[in-house]
């Protein structure tokens, strides 16, 4: 019996490359193709401590928004490990999005018109 090694490339950087096999790649059809879900990389579920360096927020004031009465943050439970994921997170804090009042400037000149010298 004589075994077949794998070529070895001439540059040790460049990778080596792939055999193809001669079996058909694999083909779904019908409700199994709907139901593959990716969210387990693309939408991670964080523990607090994750999620705080994620947010910037402190784990107290994450704790605060989840025991919240009104809008509180999602999350989940495990015994005592508190879990949240991070699309869910995205959306909450999207909720709670705030945009400020307009400029000084804006409101002056909505008021007065505008001023000589920004007339520039």
């Amino acid at each position: 019996m004589s075994v077949e090694s794998a070529p070895v490339p001439s540059d040790p950087l460049q990778p080596a490359p792939i055999k193809a096999t001669a079996q058909p790649a694999a083909i779904l059809r019908g409700p199994a193709a709907e139901r593959i879900v990716l969210s387990t990389e693309l939408d991670p579920w964080l523990p607090l401590r994750a999620l705080a360096g994620y947010s910037g927020l402190s784990v107290r004031t994450l704790r605060d928004y989840i025991n919240a009465p009104l809008q509180a943050l999602p999350c989940y439970r495990i015994g005592g490990k508190v879990l949240v994921r991070r699309g869910e997170f995205d959306g909450w804090m999207a909720q709670h999005r705030w945009v400020g009042p307009r400029g000084m400037d804006e409101i002056v000149d909505a008021v007065i018109g505008p001023s000589r010298a920004r007339r520039r």
